[in-house]
């Protein structure tokens, strides 16, 4: 499963390589919502970054939603600092006076709290780029790409696809859905698959493996539950066009939600000799927009674009 990835979450590079157009509401529907505390979306700093220099005033509305919610969020940074401070400063003087494990934890909590805040800070003030900044989890949002009347499109969706008709505890019940079997694309994906296709854009993809498995050791040796996360980047440099299903949920009283999932399938031999038992479906540069506007009653014609999908070497290394 594509546990975490590292992905172009610029809107423009989908419209200077495809020539497709942003789906301006979406994008401000999704700040507006999150900065009025309708949602609680999470989006990749970089996300964020592509409208810092607005060239409309679609864009200028857009900037002004990030900057309001984040000028927000700074507020509720220095608060928590103010109060871990004090906690710190309290526990500090206890313990001056007597080691006690009470003091000795509050301590530890108010530090880590303290450090992880002053981050948090930090990347809000901060302009320069980071590779981190373009990584995303399940429940982060991603430009993805598909075409609306025979024009390519980017919309903004949620990496944990909850397809349209089924219950919001789907998020809980299947927290798994940020990536789609391929063996199970007629089953639970069948409302999805052969209907709405979509491409993310993907540079490094990050995987749970287990240790044991990752050191060619009997499991015996090590902890059961003990994972490393590693990360995959193809050898040769290239983008990945990553297959993707979505899905716009909508219900009564609530906004309305797009999402999606990444198609996964059975692994690269170097994949699968670092630990891992699924990989994600890089699909070649000529399939997008045989992908993009599929035919539900010609599914092998979709499986056959899976199939004829592009074959990267996979290197691995260890997570920073």
């Amino acid at each position: 499963m594509c546990y975490s990835a590292q992905i172009q979450a610029d809107y423009r590079k989908f419209v200077r390589t495809f020539g497709a157009l942003m789906d301006i509401h979406e994008f401000a529907r999704l700040f507006f919502e999150r900065a009025e505390g309708i949602s609680k979306a999470k989006i990749p700093k970089a996300m964020e970054d592509a409208f810092a220099e607005p060239q409309n005033e679609a864009e200028r509305e857009i900037n002004a939603l990030i900057s309001r919610f984040n000028s927000a969020q700074a507020t509720k940074l220095e608060q928590d600092l103010f109060k871990q401070r004090k906690r710190l400063a309290d526990a500090e003087r206890s313990l001056q006076t007597k080691t006690t494990k009470a003091a000795i934890e509050s301590q530890r909590i108010a530090t880590d709290k303290i450090a992880w805040a002053r981050g948090k800070l930090d990347d809000l003030q901060r302009t320069e780029p980071k590779p981190r900044d373009s990584r995303i989890f399940p429940g982060h949002y991603a430009p993805v790409m598909v075409i609306e009347d025979g024009q390519r499109i980017v919309k903004p969706m949620r990496y944990q696809c909850r397809i349209a008709g089924k219950p919001a505890v789907y998020d809980v019940r299947y927290p798994g859905t940020y990536n789609a079997r391929r063996d199970n694309l007629e089953g639970f994906w069948r409302p999805c698959f052969g209907y709405t296709h979509g491409v993310m854009l993907v540079d490094v993809f990050y995987e749970n493996v287990s240790k044991a498995k990752f050191e060619g050791t009997l499991s015996e040796t090590h902890d059961q539950a003990e994972n490393i996360v590693l990360e995959f980047r193809p050898d040769n440099g290239q983008l990945m066009h990553v297959a993707c299903l979505w899905s716009r949920w909508s219900a009564p009283g609530e906004p309305d939600l797009l999402s999606f999932a990444a198609i996964t399938d059975e692994p690269p031999p170097e994949v699968a000799a670092a630990g891992h038992d699924r990989c994600i479906v890089p699909i070649k540069p000529e399939r997008i927009d045989a992908w993009l506007s599929p035919n539900a009653s010609d599914l092998e014609a979709m499986y056959a674009i899976l199939d004829d999908r592009e074959h990267p070497y996979y290197e691995h290394r260890l997570a920073a």
